[in-house]
This record gives structure tokens, sequence and C-alpha cells, in this order.
């Protein structure tokens, strides 16, 4: 059994980060804003295209009211992202 590429946890961390601000009705933007963090690199961490440290993580976690271990917790519990989810389609 072959282990999956290290993108896909970032995906699904992303995705997890993203279900999360939505189900909160916030936007890219305030949850940056939240954050201390831009809104564009919001939208990189949502989408798995960066490798963010432990630091920057912890960042979009305060923004969204929750330890960083809990949206872990969450993450490794999404078995995988719906192709209708990804890339926020």
């Amino acid at each position: 059994m072959s282990r999956p590429s290290q993108g896909v946890y970032w995906e699904r961390l992303g995705y997890v980060i993203r279900e999360l601000r939505r189900a909160r009705s916030l936007s890219q933007e305030q949850l940056g804003f939240d954050s201390d963090l831009h809104r564009n690199y919001v939208g990189s961490i949502e989408r798995g295209e960066i490798n963010p440290t432990f630091r920057i993580l912890l960042q979009p976690a305060q923004g969204l009211g929750m330890r960083l271990s809990e949206i872990i917790v969450i993450s490794e519990n999404t078995p995988s992202i719906p192709a209708s989810r990804k890339w926020g389609r």
C-alpha cells in the first residue's frame, strides 16, 4: 500500500479550513483580517498550494476560534475531498 503524497494532506487541511470558514459565514478577507494574514495567503492555504509553517497555521485557527489540534483532528478524519468540492466548485 502506497502512502499519499504530502500534497494530499495539505489539500485536505485546506479543505477543512475552507469548510470551517464557510460554516462561520466568513469571507477569505475576513478570516485573513482575523488571522493577520493576507486573503490571498488564506486562499493558498485553502487550496493546498503551499506548505505553511506551524506558526502560520496557528493564525487561521485563532481566526476561526479553534485550536489547531482540533482542525488537524477534523482533517485526519476527513477521508477525502469530494471532487465536486475541490477548488471551491
